[in-house]
C-alpha cells in the first residue's frame, strides 16, 4: 500500500469513544467495522505504527476486509478517505462523530502544520510531528452514491478475480447460479462488496438467499441487495432475521401478485390481514391474486382486499364457498327479470304474419 496519513479534529492523549458513536452507529456495524474503528481511534490516539496489513493480521481479516470496513466509515461519515492516482488509500481523516458534517477533506498531498497527524511510511502507520499540516486545503468531497453502480475497468475485475478471497465467492457463485459469471455479472458482485460494504459471508448469504428462492437474476440479487443496505444489514444474522420475519406463504402470495421484493410494511400489513383478521387459507388468497392480476395492473393489493372484503362478509371459508358463491351470483343475473321501459308499457297485439303475407299476394294477383 502507499502513504497513509491519518489526523483527527480533535486530539486528546486518550481513547475516547463518543455517546453519539455508542447510540447511533454500533448497532447497525458488524464485529469487523466496529474493531478496525475502534482500534484505529485507539493506535492514533496512542500514537503506535500500524498498517492495513497488521491491522488485518491482528484481528485474522484479509487486507479487503479491512479496506470494507474503512469505506463502511467513510459512508458514515466518520471519516474520509483519501487516494493517489492509483486508487490506493493513501490517507485517511477521522471526522468528529459529534459533527452532523464531515470537516473539510484536505486534496493533494503536500504536508506542512495539522495537529495529531500520523503518516503511513514503509508500509506502517506512523507518529508525524504536531505541528505537520496539510497547505492545499479543498472542499469536503461528495460522499458517492452508494446505489451508483461503477463501471469498474478490465483490470479492477482482473483484481477482483486474483484476491483470493473473492476468487472463491465469484466460484460459489457460479455453482449458485448454475452459469458460468460474464463480466457484468462480477461487476454486479464488486459492486455489492465494494460500494454496499457486503461482506463475504454477508454475499454468499445473499446469493443463497435469492437462490433457495429461485431468483439467479443478478439483477434480482443487486435489488435484495440495495434493500439490505437501506436497512442496515450488514451481517447474515441479521440479514436472515430480516427474511426471517416473513415465511414461505408470504413470498407466495407476493409472487402471485407480482411482486417479487421483500414486503413493504404496508404489504405486509394486507398479508397479515387476509391470514389473520379475515382467517382465509393460502388457497383462497392466490385464487383471489390470481382474479387480481387478470383484472388489474396497478394497485393490486388494494383490488385483491375488495376481493377478500367481499367473500369474508359473504362467509367464504375455502375455496369451495368460492364456486357456491360464484354460481349463486350468475344464477342471480340470469334470473333478473328485463328492465321495463315505456315501449314495453304498450298493449301486446299478436300477428298471424302468414296470413297477412297470403293476403297481400292475393291482392296483387288480383290487380
Amino acid at each position: 500500500m502507499g502513504l497513509l496519513t491519518i489526523y483527527k479534529d480533535n486530539y486528546t492523549d486518550s481513547t475516547v469513544i463518543s455517546n453519539r458513536f455508542i447510540d447511533e452507529y454500533m448497532q447497525a456495524a458488524n464485529d469487523a467495522q466496529l474493531k478496525i474503528y475502534l482500534y484505529l481511534i485507539r493506535m492514533m490516539s496512542a500514537r503506535q505504527d500500524t498498517s492495513i496489513g497488521d491491522i488485518a493480521d491482528k484481528f485474522n481479516y484479509t487486507e479487503k476486509d479491512v479496506v470494507r470496513a474503512l469505506k463502511y466509515w467513510e459512508k458514515k461519515r466518520l471519516l474520509a478517505l483519501d487516494y493517489d492516482d492509483h486508487k490506493n488509500i493513501v490517507g485517511l481523516h477521522m471526522l468528529d462523530s459529534n459533527q452532523p458534517e464531515p470537516a473539510p477533506k484536505p486534496s493533494g498531498s503536500t504536508m506542512a502544520a495539522c495537529p495529531s497527524m500520523t503518516a503511513f511510511s514503509g508500509g506502517h502507520l506512523a507518529s508525524a510531528p504536531v505541528s505537520a499540516s496539510f497547505t492545499d486545503v479543498g472542499q469536503p468531497a461528495k460522499m458517492p452514491d452508494p446505489r451508483e453502480k461503477p463501471n469498474y475497468t478490465a483490470d479492477e475485475l482482473a483484481a477482483f478475480k486474483s484476491d483470493e478471497e473473492c476468487a472463491r465467492l465469484l466460484f460459489v457463485a457460479e455453482m449458485y447460479l448454475k452459469k458460468p459469471l460474464s463480466p457484468n455479472d462480477m461487476r454486479t458482485i464488486l459492486f455489492i462488496m465494494d460500494k454496499l460494504g457486503f461482506s463475504a459471508d454477508l454475499t454468499d448469504y445473499l446469493l443463497q438467499y435469492c437462490v433457495d428462492r429461485g431468483k439467479r437474476d443478478l439483477r434480482y440479487i443487486e435489488k435484495v441487495a440495495l434493500g439490505w443496505a437501506e436497512k442496515g444489514i450488514t451481517t447474515p444474522k441479521q440479514a436472515a432475521a430480516l427474511s426471517g420475519k416473513y415465511d414461505k406463504v408470504v413470498y407466495e402470495i407476493m409472487r402471485a401478485l407480482g411482486k417479487n421484493n421483500i414486503p413493504t410494511e404496508t404489504e405486509a400489513a394486507y398479508i397479515a390481514r387476509w391470514r389473520e383478521t379475515f382467517g382465509f387459507e393460502t388457497d383462497v388468497i392466490l385464487t383471489a391474486c390470481e382474479r387480481t392480476v387478470l383484472a388489474t395492473d396497478s394497485h393490486r393489493f388494494e383490488y385483491a382486499d375488495g376481493i377478500l372484503s367481499r367473500w369474508q362478509k359473504a362467509g367464504v371459508h375455502h375455496k369451495t364457498d368460492i364456486r357456491t358463491l360464484d354460481d349463486s351470483y350468475r344464477k342471480t343475473k340470469n334470473n333478473r327479470p328485463a328492465a321495463t321501459n315505456k315501449f314495453n308499457q304498450f298493449k301486446q297485439h299478436d300477428y298471424d304474419f302468414d296470413a297477412i303475407q297470403r293476403a297481400l299476394e292475393k291482392e296483387i294477383i288480383v290487380n
